[in-house]
Formats: C-alpha cells, structure tokens, sequence
C-alpha cells in the first residue's frame, strides 16, 4: 500500500461529473488517504455528509439553474456557450479557489472541464492527472466523436483517420480563440505557452484516467500515451441514504417490468415535452412506466400504470426496468449497461449524441433526436426494441463483461502508483 497522502479531487458540472470522483474518494479514503473535493458550492452538503472535506470552486453555475442548463444544454452552440460565457471568464477565480486547496496537497485528480488545473498543478509542480469520463473527449480521428453542433460529420465515419482527422483539425482551429483567457492567464503567471486548452492542453503529463469501460471505447494510437482505461466508477447516492420510495418499491415490485424514462442529472432541469410524451407513449404501448421527474411536476392526468418518482438511485431502480429511455448522460449510460437493460436514447447536448451512437455499435439501443421526440415516435421505437431480442441479449452479455471490472479500484491503483 502507498504511504498516506492528501489528495484533491476536483470537477465541475453535474452529478454525472461528480459522482465517478465520488466512488474514486471513497476508495482511496478506505485505503488510508486522506481526500478533499472542489467542487461546485451546490455540493458542499452533499460531500460534508460523505465525511469528506469541501472547498468550493468558482464559476458558481449549478445545474439546478435551470435558465443556466436550459442555455448551455443547446445543442448547437452550448459547448460554446459553457467554455465561453460560464467557465472561461471565471478562469482566474477557479485559478485561485483551486491553487488554494492544492498547497499541502500530494495529488490532484481533475475533470478535464477544470481548465485552471493544469496552470495550477504546473505553477505548485504539483503532481496530478486528468479524469476524463465519456471517450469522445479524446476527439480522435481513428475512433471520430459524433459532435453535437455538428451531427451529420458522424457520416464521415467510415471514410477513416485521414478525413476525420481533417475535419477535427478545422474544429480545432476553429475553436483556438476560445481558449484566449487560458493564454492570458498562463502568460501572467509565468507559465510557458501550452497547446489548445479543450484539446491536448488539458491532459496532465503523469496520467490520464479514462473512467469508462473499455467496451465502450478503445484505446487509440493517438490518445495521450499515459491513458489508463479504468472502467465505469459507479456511485449513486447509495452511502448517503438514498431510497426508492415506498410507492415506487410498490410498483415495481407488481406485475411486469416497467418502461423506466430518466433525464439523469442535468437535462432534467430543462425537460422540454419529455415527461409528458413519455407518459403518452407508454399509455399508447399500454406499458407500465415510471416518470423520474426530478424535482419538476409530474404530468397531469398520468394514467393508472405510470408512475411519476423524484430521485431514485439507478442501481436500485434499472434493474427493475423493462427498457431505460434517457437523454445519454455518461452516469446513466454506465449504470443501464450494468443492469443489463436495452434503451432507447434522446441526447440533448455535448458527449450525449456520441454516447447514443456507441451504444448503438454496442447493439444495445435505439436513438431518437430531442427534436423527434413525441409519444408516437417513442411508442414505434419502444415498439421495435421490444420486439428485437438481440437488443436484450446484447445488453445482458454487456452487463455480464462489465462485472470483470471495477473501475474504482483501477483508478486508485493508478493513483497510488503515481504517489
């Protein structure tokens, strides 16, 4: 075992962001190491619960900003909107909230959307890795993302390495002014110049932890060389107390399995017609269903075998579920493929559409544009997935892989061994 150490561990974002650092804390805590978050203000309660040590991080934009979520969820223009307009402009003050926690620190482990981290970690000599949790922010030309603004590039898939490599070379130079309040800052600490901040600028020298499995996506020759491809860090409120309601555990409990239709973490803030068309489309399948609505109102008039749920841990609740329809969060994709379920996906901005066309690969699920999404559209999909046992069996061998792994554990390991 390595010798006892403080760790920080940092991220910005949603629970989708939070909770792969979650697992990872509690694991290295087990292991005798001392571990502090910072993280967005919103989760101080959360982590102070947890038994952990807090520091909040600026920019203070929390997903339940429902106007803030609604603006950066576009997709078209929200990865813009959120490096731009949220994270950038408050680049020094995440600079400093972070360089603070960091002083007596022996290792930091940042998301990649923590642009400040590697300004901080080169100005203490600090020594950290970068985390990263969905496979397309390795923008590869050899495995080409499918990006959101800009879907219809995914069809340029097949043409191989040297078109797609074109194509993110132009969105590469495309975007390199974004990173203008990176330049800056490091120009002002005495930094040497650095490489485009969204692309390869934010990979730490030491490691980088891809929290996915890699059945999900493969190491490629032009990832960075010190990639260490973990598997899924799960966590989802469990050790906090988190409970099915009575009435859910009721429900599910009855009858056949039922439809379950989720907006995980962050685009439940901002749900457009999703609750109400779903509770359409399984009334059309005469389908049980649950609703988890978040802290938003259920539909009126729900009928009799849909139920409407705020929060329920997804261990708890997906494998109970006949098929997950969710907008593709990275979280929600990693826990529906360890319950062995099928889904139909509807994504709604960033790594979401790249998400939903690798689990298609998979065999495992269906997609359908946010724009698309209405009860008669979601019942023929649902419809088709039902009717498709391939779906099923590939979900259930997927699920059954994915027990081999514990991408907790491989994280920490990696930590440690670069302590």
């Amino acid at each position: 075992m390595a010798r006892s150490s403080r760790i920080i561990l940092t991220t910005i974002g949603s629970l989708g962001d939070l909770h792969p650092l979650i697992a990872i804390g509690l694991n290295l805590r087990e292991r005798g190491h001392s571990v502090a978050f910072a993280t967005t203000e919103l989760y101080r309660e959360k982590i102070e619960a947890l038994g952990f040590e807090f520091r909040a991080l600026r920019p203070n934009a929390p997903p339940v900003d429902k106007g803030l979520t609604t603006y950066v969820l576009d997709l078209k223009r929200g990865p813009e909107r959120l490096l731009r307009e949220v994270l950038f402009p408050c680049l020094r003050d995440t600079y400093d909230d972070l360089y603070a926690v960091v002083c007596d620190a022996d290792f930091m482990l940042a998301g990649e959307i923590v642009y400040a981290a590697p300004l901080v970690a080169d100005k203490a000599g600090l020594n950290w890795a970068t985390f990263v949790t969905s496979p397309m922010s390795f923008f590869s030309p050899y495995d080409p993302p499918v990006l959101a603004p800009h879907p219809s590039l995914a069809k340029l898939r097949r043409f191989g390495p040297s078109i797609n490599r074109a194509v993110i070379g132009l969105a590469k130079l495309m975007t390199r002014s974004w990173g203008n309040p990176v330049y800056k800052l490091r120009r002002e600490l005495g930094l040497p110049p650095a490489a485009h901040p969204v692309f390869e600028g934010k990979y730490s020298p030491y490691l980088t932890v891809a929290g996915f499995s890699p059945l999900f996506a493969g190491p490629q020759p032009d990832w960075p060389a010190n990639t260490l491809i973990t598997g899924f860090t799960f966590y989802d409120g469990k050790a906090e107390g988190a409970l099915l309601a009575p009435k859910l555990q009721d429900f599910l409990a009855a009858r056949e399995s039922p439809i379950v239709f989720t907006l995980g973490s962050a685009a439940v803030y901002t749900p457009g017609r999703f609750l109400e068309e779903s509770a359409k489309a399984a009334a059309l399948l005469n389908r049980r269903a649950v609703l988890l609505v978040g802290d938003n109102s259920p539909p009126l008039d729900l009928p009799e075998h849909v139920v409407a749920s705020g929060y329920a841990p997804f261990s708890d609740i997906f494998p109970h579920a006949s098929i997950i329809v969710h907008s593709g969060g990275i979280g929600t994709v990693a826990q529906a493929l360890r319950a062995g379920r099928a889904t139909l996906v509807t994504p709604y901005a960033f790594d979401q559409p790249d998400n939903a066309a690798r689990l298609e690969r998979l065999g495992t699920s269906r997609t359908i544009g946010r724009n698309s999404y209405t009860a008669e559209r979601v019942a023929e999909q649902l419809e088709r997935l039902f009717s498709k046992p391939r779906y099923h069996a590939c979900a259930a061998e997927v699920a059954r892989r994915l027990q081999a792994e514990d991408g907790a554990r491989a994280a920490c390991d990696a930590i440690e061994r670069n302590l």
